[in-house]
Protein backbone atom coordinates (compact mmCIF):
# COMPACT_ATOMS: atom_id res chain seq x y z
CA UNK A 1 0.00 0.00 0.00
CA UNK A 2 1.40 3.22 -0.94
CA UNK A 3 0.54 6.43 1.21
CA UNK A 4 1.67 9.96 0.56
CA UNK A 5 2.51 12.02 3.30
CA UNK A 6 3.64 15.69 3.29
CA UNK A 7 7.42 16.10 3.98
CA UNK A 8 7.05 19.71 5.27
CA UNK A 9 4.06 18.69 7.49
CA UNK A 10 3.40 15.39 8.31
CA UNK A 11 -0.31 14.81 8.86
CA UNK A 12 -0.91 13.31 11.50
CA UNK A 13 -3.91 10.78 10.93
CA UNK A 14 -1.32 9.60 8.56
CA UNK A 15 1.49 9.20 10.63
CA UNK A 16 -0.54 7.27 12.83
CA UNK A 17 -1.75 4.68 9.93
CA UNK A 18 1.76 4.01 9.83
CA UNK A 19 2.68 4.11 13.54
CA UNK A 20 -0.70 1.54 13.34
CA UNK A 21 0.83 -0.64 10.90
CA UNK A 22 4.55 -1.16 12.45
CA UNK A 23 2.73 -1.40 16.10
CA UNK A 24 1.19 -4.78 14.37
CA UNK A 25 4.14 -5.87 13.40
CA UNK A 26 4.53 -4.05 9.52
CA UNK A 27 7.71 -3.78 7.30
CA UNK A 28 7.47 -0.38 5.39
CA UNK A 29 9.78 1.60 3.63
CA UNK A 30 9.69 5.63 4.34
CA UNK A 31 12.16 8.47 3.74
CA UNK A 32 15.13 9.54 5.30
CA UNK A 33 17.23 12.43 4.77
CA UNK A 34 19.67 10.18 2.39
CA UNK A 35 17.57 7.37 0.80
CA UNK A 36 14.46 5.90 1.09
CA UNK A 37 14.52 3.04 4.14
CA UNK A 38 13.37 -0.15 4.82
CA UNK A 39 12.54 -0.78 8.52
CA UNK A 40 10.33 -2.26 11.25
CA UNK A 41 10.09 -2.08 15.04
CA UNK A 42 13.64 -2.73 16.39
CA UNK A 43 11.96 -5.33 18.69
CA UNK A 44 10.17 -7.31 15.67
CA UNK A 45 11.98 -10.18 15.45
CA UNK A 46 10.11 -11.25 12.39
CA UNK A 47 10.22 -7.97 10.95
CA UNK A 48 13.81 -7.95 10.44
CA UNK A 49 14.56 -11.76 9.50
CA UNK A 50 12.22 -10.30 6.77
CA UNK A 51 14.21 -7.35 5.83
CA UNK A 52 16.91 -9.66 5.67
CA UNK A 53 15.40 -11.68 3.10
CA UNK A 54 14.25 -8.78 1.53
CA UNK A 55 17.76 -7.96 1.04
CA UNK A 56 19.13 -10.68 0.24
CA UNK A 57 21.49 -9.66 3.28
CA UNK A 58 24.09 -11.32 4.96
CA UNK A 59 23.13 -11.83 8.55
CA UNK A 60 26.50 -11.02 10.24
CA UNK A 61 25.72 -7.04 9.00
CA UNK A 62 23.20 -5.68 11.39
CA UNK A 63 20.89 -3.26 10.44
CA UNK A 64 21.65 0.57 12.01
CA UNK A 65 18.19 2.17 13.87
CA UNK A 66 16.72 5.83 13.87
CA UNK A 67 16.24 7.66 17.35
CA UNK A 68 13.88 10.47 17.43
CA UNK A 69 16.54 12.71 20.09
CA UNK A 70 19.78 12.20 21.64
CA UNK A 71 17.94 11.16 24.45
CA UNK A 72 16.75 8.26 23.34
CA UNK A 73 20.34 7.30 21.77
CA UNK A 74 21.63 7.35 25.04
CA UNK A 75 19.41 4.71 26.05
CA UNK A 76 20.76 2.40 23.43
CA UNK A 77 24.54 3.12 23.23
CA UNK A 78 26.98 4.40 25.08
CA UNK A 79 27.46 7.93 24.40
CA UNK A 80 30.56 10.06 25.93
CA UNK A 81 30.95 13.33 26.66
CA UNK A 82 32.66 14.06 23.31
CA UNK A 83 29.97 12.00 21.10
CA UNK A 84 27.01 13.55 22.58
CA UNK A 85 28.85 16.83 21.78
CA UNK A 86 29.74 15.74 18.33
CA UNK A 87 25.96 14.45 17.69
CA UNK A 88 24.56 17.75 18.70
CA UNK A 89 26.32 19.59 16.87
CA UNK A 90 25.22 17.21 13.43
CA UNK A 91 22.01 15.91 14.12
CA UNK A 92 19.03 15.61 13.11
CA UNK A 93 21.32 14.72 9.53
CA UNK A 94 22.43 12.34 7.20
CA UNK A 95 24.72 10.56 9.31
CA UNK A 96 25.40 7.31 10.92
CA UNK A 97 26.89 7.12 14.19
CA UNK A 98 28.75 3.90 15.29
CA UNK A 99 29.20 3.83 19.01
CA UNK A 100 29.12 0.38 21.95
CA UNK A 101 25.49 -0.98 22.22
CA UNK A 102 23.67 -1.37 25.41
CA UNK A 103 22.23 -4.14 26.71
CA UNK A 104 18.65 -2.96 25.31
CA UNK A 105 19.77 -3.51 21.83
CA UNK A 106 18.55 -6.75 20.94
CA UNK A 107 20.82 -9.30 19.71
CA UNK A 108 20.21 -8.88 15.26
CA UNK A 109 21.39 -5.09 15.48
CA UNK A 110 24.28 -5.66 17.63
CA UNK A 111 27.69 -6.29 15.90
CA UNK A 112 30.54 -8.88 17.33
CA UNK A 113 32.57 -5.68 18.22
CA UNK A 114 29.10 -5.01 20.58
CA UNK A 115 28.22 -1.48 18.35
CA UNK A 116 25.38 -0.37 17.04
CA UNK A 117 25.16 2.50 14.12
CA UNK A 118 22.49 4.89 14.97
CA UNK A 119 20.57 7.72 12.80
CA UNK A 120 18.41 10.96 13.49
CA UNK A 121 17.54 11.81 9.82
CA UNK A 122 16.54 15.42 9.37
CA UNK A 123 13.35 14.63 7.81
CA UNK A 124 10.14 15.35 9.48
CA UNK A 125 8.02 12.42 8.40
CA UNK A 126 11.07 9.65 9.68
CA UNK A 127 11.25 11.38 13.13
CA UNK A 128 7.55 12.35 13.86
CA UNK A 129 6.86 8.23 12.74
CA UNK A 130 9.38 7.33 15.27
CA UNK A 131 8.60 9.87 18.23
CA UNK A 132 4.61 8.49 17.61
CA UNK A 133 6.39 4.88 17.71
CA UNK A 134 7.42 5.03 21.12
CA UNK A 135 10.51 2.32 19.77
CA UNK A 136 13.72 2.83 17.18
CA UNK A 137 12.77 2.04 13.94
CA UNK A 138 15.29 -0.41 11.77
CA UNK A 139 17.25 1.64 8.98
CA UNK A 140 18.71 0.42 5.86
CA UNK A 141 18.22 1.81 2.04
CA UNK A 142 15.30 0.42 0.57
CA UNK A 143 17.13 -1.87 -2.13
CA UNK A 144 18.85 -5.38 -2.57
CA UNK A 145 21.95 -5.46 -1.14
CA UNK A 146 24.95 -4.14 -4.01
CA UNK A 147 21.61 -2.80 -6.26
CA UNK A 148 20.77 0.14 -7.27
CA UNK A 149 18.98 2.27 -4.75
CA UNK A 150 16.05 4.17 -5.71
CA UNK A 151 15.04 7.73 -5.97
CA UNK A 152 11.13 7.13 -6.32
CA UNK A 153 9.05 5.82 -3.86
CA UNK A 154 6.57 4.37 -6.74
CA UNK A 155 9.69 2.66 -8.44
CA UNK A 156 10.27 1.03 -4.81
CA UNK A 157 6.59 -0.18 -4.83
CA UNK A 158 6.84 -1.61 -8.44
CA UNK A 159 10.09 -3.48 -7.16
CA UNK A 160 9.13 -4.57 -3.39
CA UNK A 161 5.55 -3.60 -3.02
CA UNK A 162 3.99 -7.43 -2.54
CA UNK A 163 6.54 -7.77 0.46
CA UNK A 164 5.93 -4.96 1.97
CA UNK A 165 2.72 -3.84 4.71
CA UNK A 166 3.56 -0.17 2.97
CA UNK A 167 5.20 2.65 1.26
CA UNK A 168 5.17 5.84 2.33
CA UNK A 169 5.88 8.15 -0.52
CA UNK A 170 7.57 11.81 0.48
CA UNK A 171 8.82 12.99 -2.40
CA UNK A 172 12.06 12.14 -4.69
CA UNK A 173 15.31 11.70 -2.35
CA UNK A 174 18.67 11.77 -3.77
CA UNK A 175 19.75 8.26 -3.12
CA UNK A 176 22.66 9.05 -1.64
CA UNK A 177 23.56 6.74 1.27
CA UNK A 178 24.41 8.47 4.83
CA UNK A 179 27.96 9.25 5.87
CA UNK A 180 28.55 6.83 8.47
CA UNK A 181 31.36 7.77 11.25
CA UNK A 182 32.78 5.34 13.95
CA UNK A 183 32.78 7.14 17.72
CA UNK A 184 34.11 4.26 19.31
CA UNK A 185 37.62 5.08 22.29
CA UNK A 186 36.91 8.78 21.55
CA UNK A 187 38.17 8.44 17.98
CA UNK A 188 36.80 9.60 14.82
CA UNK A 189 36.95 7.52 12.18
CA UNK A 190 34.84 7.98 8.69
CA UNK A 191 33.62 4.14 7.43
CA UNK A 192 32.02 5.23 4.33
CA UNK A 193 31.63 8.75 2.05
CA UNK A 194 27.78 9.53 1.66
CA UNK A 195 25.96 12.12 1.94
CA UNK A 196 26.98 14.60 4.56
CA UNK A 197 29.59 16.81 5.16
CA UNK A 198 33.00 15.57 6.49
CA UNK A 199 35.26 18.77 6.75
CA UNK A 200 34.74 19.26 10.17
CA UNK A 201 36.36 16.30 11.34
CA UNK A 202 40.28 16.74 11.44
Amino acid sequence: MMLTINPHNPQQRLIDRVVECLSKGGVIVYPTDTTYGMGCNIYNKKGIEKIYQIKQRDKRKPFSFICPDLATIAGYANVSNNAFKIMKRHLPGPYTFVLEATREVPELLVTKQRTVGVRMPDNNIALEIVRQLGHPLVTTSANVTQQQTFEDPSLIDDEFGSRLDMVVDGGKLSGEPSTVISLIDEEIEVLRHGCGDISWIK
